[in-house]
């Protein structure tokens, strides 16, 4: 969802809208290897100026209670990408998953992008990454009550997007009581005012047996917690 240090033209107003009243912006970096989080936070202040967040700060910085801190103070939360199962560890092991759940359903703008999304939804299914780290279950964040499948290929892509598709539907032979939010490159699903829309690029919902992609700007009922 971003070009260099800004995002993509075509998520820019949606990332602005989502979180473009936030002062202070808590950025959850743990996906992204510890040796990258200084480069990750500061390409990810300047994507943020560019919407109209003054201040953004990674919980790297601090320690465990300050980062709790951070969580509970700050008006606005972004999630990285990564590796999905260190982030979920991390968040478990800190106890901040608890905590974001929580601000996210009381209005604090939250989002995040590839393991970031990953872990806005129910539980981590469909992840495209190798387990690199354990996790104490496969629950996550459930914000969205869907398991979410993040950089899925565009059908232009033919070979691609079927075997997407294929192993998607394959997992839901063994879980058919999921659903699979499947997300494109720079493709944004946003749930705001008691409803769920496509906000940017292309996106598609799989149930057992059955799948289709979402129409832009049309709410998405299955989306609401």
């Amino acid at each position: 969802m971003m070009r260099g240090a800004r995002f993509a033209p075509s998520v820019e107003e949606v990332m602005r809208a989502h979180f473009g009243a936030v002062r202070r912006l808590a950025l959850v970096l743990h996906a992204t290897h510890p040796e990258e989080r200084d480069a990750m936070e500061a390409r990810l202040q300047v994507a943020f100026r560019e919407v109209g967040v003054s201040a953004a700060e990674s919980l790297h910085r601090r320690d465990a209670e300050g980062a709790r801190a951070l969580l509970r103070e700050a008006d606005g939360i972004f999630i990285g990408g990564g590796e999905t199962f260190v982030l979920l560890g991390e968040l478990q092991r800190t106890g901040q998953l608890a905590l974001i759940r929580e601000r996210a359903l009381a209005g604090v703008p939250c989002g995040g992008s590839s393991a970031g999304a990953n872990v806005s939804g129910r539980r981590i299914g469909t992840t495209n990454d190798f387990p690199v780290a354990d996790v104490a279950s496969r629950e996550a964040l459930g914000l969205l009550p869907v398991t979410i499948n993040p950089h899925h290929p565009a059908p232009t892509n033919d070979a691609d997007f079927r075997v997407r598709a294929g192993k998607i539907r394959g997992y839901l032979r063994f879980n058919p009581g999921e659903r699979v939010l499947a997300l494109g490159d720079a493709a944004v699903v946003r749930l705001h005012g008691g409803t769920a829309r496509l906000a940017a690029g292309q996106a598609w919902l799989y149930e057992a047996g059955r799948d289709r992609e979402l129409v832009a700007g049309e709410p998405v009922p299955e989306l609401i917690p």
